[in-house]
């Protein structure tokens, strides 16, 4: 297998020195005129990488005698223009318009925060209410947040096609790696400071792009893999689940009971609603996604073509029960992990075991586990038996290899020696992580064909992206997350085998070593002594820098194989995968944990 593409360099940097703001409005207009000269040349049938983006970007400002201090800014409005034409031709009532809470004035300000962002009073007193109320009147979804993961939700739940928004640099520099990577039309207007507080902005660069209208489709439709996302989520919502996995005892939903619990259902059917319940709850998806994508970049693109949401859904039920069969396992380890690590949260909710209790938990993990072979194995005369025998086969030595590196975390969970050595760490995460990657990968691969000449490039990449993403699961440790950590230093506390200690114990003096190995032991210490004086001890050791070193590593060999993929399509999407499931956490990893709210239901429903 061979590229024609030049490999990918990507590498991690600071880019703090690249953030600053055009001072002058007259700069700022001849920028972005620049900007939609050249994007008007570009061809935009696939998404404009990131590395591309930024060396035009770069030529830009040399031809305009400006420093690469202003090149995240003339990225966003690089972007912007790319896709003008196309988020012109998306009716407003299917646009997002996102407005961030730093518009507001500090002082005074009487707008309350609640769990769907600011509930803005509409008082006079700045801009945002200015412009709601042009963007409610032309039929917008409006939202007063920030973040790239509450957009990108509400586009992958099907509420609208394209976004417009400001926010301030750090905002749009996530929005990159995750909204224009998808294929999402997205245009935006940075704030001219990133102090967070009492901003401004262009607003009448703002009015223009709320007021954009095309009477035609844009000439030009770029690539997306929107619906394949959608598709992937739609798969566990309740209707669709109950679809494509008829349920074999009949009983009602969870969530028609009224608040009744398993009590009142049938004994033989509580197993099947709850783990239906939990099948269809949280998560991102992606590895169905994962599948559906693999499949479809084998087998002609159709679903990432600008229209291509009738082709998504078109796939057929055998190959998205294939797509399902990789979440069912998932979940069932979700469930299983939180018994053996006692968590308390998953989701955001209570942990099935700390709810039913944890035999009803193990139960509804070992059916999840069946669940997810049955839909498999049931597909034989669609599928073909070569098919479904090489796809159970990969799944199966999926579900040995995780089991095989939860066991050796429990293992040393439980003894008594509790030194841990960096590559015993890695060969950890490689066993616990990597094969989810792997079978969604592969099984992709196998429903649209033969897949002897994928089997290695594909065990290698999922190897290194398993153990990129674990790293950094454990760096976000140490932030906290709004999903399931709901505060940080979980591993910690939970004793387990982290490369973050393994770092540490390697390069700190034996009496700090000593002294690492009881404040995981627990020594009777208050909890927030212990984890501040483990941060002090992994910041002596340098570990969070010696991590995101290690993450490097594993995501440029991912890289090099991905350079080697073909076809073109399938390449694509391994880099797509690299720049979005290794996501980064800020640069500060030290800094102190202020959860964000969690994402319900009730915003989604609001927006």
């Amino acid at each position: 297998m061979g590229s024609s593409e030049p490999p990918r360099k990507s590498r991690r940097r600071k880019t703090s020195h690249l953030k600053e703001v055009p001072p002058t409005k007259q700069q700022r207009e001849e920028l972005r005129a620049k900007c939609a000269a050249v994007a008007a040349e570009l061809d935009k049938s696939m998404p404009l990488a990131k590395e591309d983006m930024e060396r035009l970007v770069r030529e830009i400002l040399d031809h305009s005698g400006l420093t690469e201090a202003y090149v995240g800014w003339t990225m966003v409005v690089f972007a912007t223009e790319f896709w003008r034409d196309q988020v012109a031709a998306v009716p407003p009532e299917r646009r997002l318009f996102l407005l961030p809470h730093c518009l507001k004035h500090a002082e005074g300000c009487p707008a309350d925060y609640d769990e769907f962002g600011l509930e803005c009073k509409e008082c006079g007193a700045c801009s945002i209410a200015d412009f709601r109320t042009i963007a409610d009147d032309m039929g917008y979804k409006v939202l007063v947040a920030e973040g790239s993961p509450v957009v990108l939700k509400i586009i992958v739940s099907g509420y609208v096609d394209a976004i417009v928004g400001v926010a301030c640099l750090n905002v749009l520099e996530k929005a990159i790696d995750k909204i224009l990577l998808a294929g999402i039309p997205c245009m935006a207007v940075p704030l001219l400071s990133s102090d967070c507080r009492n901003t401004s902005v262009d607003e009448d660069w703002v009015s223009e792009m709320v007021a954009l209208r095309a009477d035609a489709p844009a000439q030009q439709q770029t690539r997306t893999y929107v619906h394949l996302l959608r598709t992937a989520a739609k798969m566990f919502e309740a209707e669709e689940l109950d679809q494509l996995v008829p349920r074999l005892r009949g009983g009602p939903r969870l969530a028609e009971m009224n608040g009744q619990g398993i009590g009142g259902l049938d004994p033989i059917a509580g197993t099947e609603a709850l783990a239906y319940d939990f099948l269809s709850r949280g998560g991102k998806h992606s590895r169905p996604f994962i599948t559906l994508a693999v499949y479809d970049a084998l087998t002609g693109c159709n679903a990432t073509q600008a229209d291509g949401q009738a082709a998504a859904d078109a796939i057929t039920p055998a190959v998205r029960r294939a797509a399902m069969s990789i979440e069912t396992f998932h979940k069932a380890s979700l469930v299983h992990d939180d018994i053996e690590d006692d968590d308390a949260f998953r989701y955001g909710e209570d942990t099935m075991h700390r709810r039913y209790g944890i035999p009803t938990a193990i139960n509804v993990g070992d059916y999840l586990i069946g669940m997810g072979y049955r839909l498999v194995s049931r597909e034989t005369k669609t599928l073909g038996a070569d098919v479904v025998a090489d796809i159970l086969n990969n799944l199966a030595d999926a579900h040995i290899k995780l089991s095989e590196g939860q066991g050796s975390e429990l293992l040393w969970r439980d003894a008594k020696d509790k030194r841990l050595k960096p590559i015993d760490a890695l060969k950890i995460y490689a066993l616990k992580t990597s094969p989810a990657f792997e079978a969604a990968l592969y099984t992709g691969v196998r429903l649209a064909g033969p897949a002897d000449e994928y089997v290695q490039p594909i065990r290698q990449f999922s190897r290194n992206m398993g153990v990129a993403f674990q790293i950094l699961n454990d760096l976000k440790d140490w932030q906290g997350d709004a999903d399931n950590k709901l505060s940080a230093g979980g591993d910690i506390l939970g004793g387990r085998p982290t490369v973050l200690l393994a770092l540490a114990l390697q390069n700190l003096p034996l009496e700090a070593q000593q002294e690492l190995i009881g404040l995981v032991d627990g020594s009777g210490d208050a909890t927030d002594f212990r984890l501040r004086r483990v941060r002090q001890l992994f910041e002596q050791a340098d570990v969070f820098e010696l991590a995101h070193r290690l993450v490097d590593k594993h995501q440029q060999r991912a890289e090099a194989i991905a350079d080697e993929v073909q076809p073109e399509e399938l390449r694509r999407l391994f880099y797509y995968l690299v720049d979005t499931v290794l996501e980064r956490p800020s640069e500060s990893t030290a800094a102190a944990v202020t959860p964000p709210p969690v994402l319900t239901n009730l915003t989604l429903a609001k927006v």
